[in-house]
This record gives structure tokens, C-alpha cells and sequence, in this order.
């Protein structure tokens, strides 16, 4: 798979799914499947058993993986593309909407 365009810590928004519209930050990116962590979204509900770490166990909520594709990132409270440009002589992210430099 190609380089991502999302980065983990990115604030995103979701455009395409049953969260459609929520905003969240990245937790967490898989390059090779394509895919990333979304704080408050795609919850789901795993079982556990009991054991040390949680004696009573049950139903735990957590963020699933959400595809790549179905978010967008937020720069200035709006949702854009994000381009590659070399400034310096190092590749950066930059805002397509507005042309600002991300990092």
C-alpha cells in the first residue's frame, strides 16, 4: 500500500459510515491493512473473562478500525485533501483547501 496521509495524533472527520460527520483525533494507524483508530468512533463491544487485570471481566467499549478512506482531515475546523510538496529539501504535508503546511 502506498504512504499514508493521516498521521496519528491528526484530528479527522469521518465521511462516509454510520459515524458520518463525527470528528475525532487518531489513535492509532495500520499502514498495511489501510486502516486507523478514531477516538469516539466505530464503538464496539468486546466480551472478556474474568482475569487479574479485570477480575469482574464483561462488556468492554472500545474504537474499532475504520478504512483510511472514509476520513478526511480537519485543518482550522475544516475537513480537506491533503497534498505533498518539498519545502527545503523535505517532504510536507500541506492543506489542499487552503494550502497551509500541516507539520
Amino acid at each position: 500500500m502506498a504512504m499514508m496521509k493521516i498521521k496519528k495524533g491528526d484530528t479527522v472527520q469521518v465521511i462516509a459510515g454510520a459515524d458520518n460527520g463525527k470528528q475525532g483525533k487518531v489513535l492509532e494507524v495500520d499502514q498495511k491493512n489501510g486502516k486507523v483508530k478514531v477516538e469516539g468512533v466505530k464503538i464496539v463491544k468486546k466480551h472478556s473473562k474474568p482475569s487479574a487485570g479485570n477480575p469482574n471481566g464483561g462488556i468492554i467499549e472500545k474504537e474499532g478500525f475504520i478504512d483510511a478512506s472514509n476520513v478526511m482531515l480537519v485543518v482550522k475546523g475544516k475537513a480537506t485533501r491533503v497534498g505533498f510538496r518539498e519545502e527545503g529539501g523535505k517532504k510536507v504535508r500541506f492543506a489542499k483547501a487552503t494550502g497551509d503546511k500541516i507539520d
